[in-house]
């Protein structure tokens, strides 16, 4: 008799539950994923805090996507405007684009679809749908869940926790955690909307690389660094620097690091050159756009291409893993000038 009693009161709070409005976690991804592709397009803006260096870094991002495979990713430096960057999908390829310098890569990528990212509504949802071990809780405004991430190139970050707001089913709060589930990228939404009239040129490239889209003028050779600061890397990877050559361009003064140990690498670091935007042209790349935290790199299979600050630098290794060339890379902007 008791277990007949207990029976119907279990029975009797699922259907409470279910008058009361809660879903399930299937009903919550059913409806992200119809939700997806009933969509032709979306606008969101929010705001990216990067704790993985000694100094945050923030960012504020504006994305606007076309169905099925057009998106056009704004990441604005809130400390360096210079900086600047627009990650571009149109039916020419994948860009990277930095108007401020009149710089551009193009990529042989299938980015979006090859990692996790926190800021594109699509890839929340499938590694939503993509993790049978995803956990699923709800607050009085959200649905919560915490997933794993497919980060190709970096295993730090191995988890994530999603909010979407219980009414609307738009992202509200991203958090990327590393092992030890401690928080080191949060992107925080600001604005969602679906289907909003874009204009027709939103995922032109010409158009992109104009400075009123950034709001950031076409920096004058003058502007930038006029001398070479050489920064070498904290995280060696047990290598050590046997050489270095300096050699001036016209450009300036061109540093060539080599360092040997179990595993070589290379570094060429050299003053950034900006150029009339008639005569400019996307390098070419056979790799993927990857966030480097303070500015967005293009990584191939043995090389990792990136400019900060007015400097253009280039790390080259036959030896060391994509996430390996990340680690030095991050690590050479951490480490004080020597």
């Amino acid at each position: 008799m008791k277990k007949y009693i207990s029976l119907v009161i279990g029975l009797c709070f699922v259907i409470l539950l279910a008058a009361c409005g809660e879903k399930s976690k299937e009903d919550v991804v059913n409806k992200l994923e119809d939700m997806a592709e009933k969509m032709n397009a979306y606008q969101a803006q929010a705001v990216m805090t990067l704790s993985t260096g000694k100094e945050k870094q923030v960012y504020r991002i504006e994305v606007a996507h076309k169905k099925k495979d057009f998106y056009r990713v704004l990441l604005k430096n809130e400390q360096n405007e210079g900086n600047s960057q627009i990650i571009l999908r149109n039916e020419e390829g994948v860009f990277v684009l930095t108007p401020a310098l009149n710089k551009s890569f193009k990529f042989q990528s299938e980015w979006p679809a090859n990692n996790s990212q926190p800021y594109l509504f699509q890839s929340l949802i499938k590694d939503v749908a993509d993790d049978d071990e995803a956990a699923f809780t709800q607050t009085e405004n959200h649905y919560v869940f915490e997933t794993k991430t497919s980060y190709e190139s970096n295993s730090n970050l191995p988890y994530q926790k999603i909010y979407f707001d219980k009414k609307t089913y738009a992202p509200v709060l991203v958090e990327v955690m590393d092992h030890d589930k401690k928080t080191l990228v949060e992107v925080e939404y600001a604005g969602f909307e679906i289907d909003p009239q874009l204009p027709e040129d939103t995922f032109n490239m010409e158009k992109n690389m104009t400075s009123s889209v950034l709001g950031v003028p076409v920096m004058a050779q003058e502007e930038l660094p006029q001398e070479l600061t050489i920064y070498y890397p904290a995280n060696q990877l047990g290598a050590e620097l046997v050489e270095e050559n300096q050699m001036d361009t016209e450009n300036g003064k061109r540093v060539l690091l080599s360092y040997e140990g179990e595993k070589n690498f290379t570094i060429i670091q050299e003053l950034v050159t900006t150029y009339p935007a008639s005569t400019q042209s996307p390098e070419m790349v056979n790799g993927e756009p990857v966030d480097l935290g303070f500015t967005v790199g293009a990584l191939s299979q043995s090389s990792l291409e990136w400019q900060y600050n007015g400097v253009n630098y280039y790390l080259a290794s036959e030896q060391l893993t994509k996430q390996e060339l990340i680690e030095v890379a991050t690590s050479i902007h951490a480490q004080a000038e020597k």
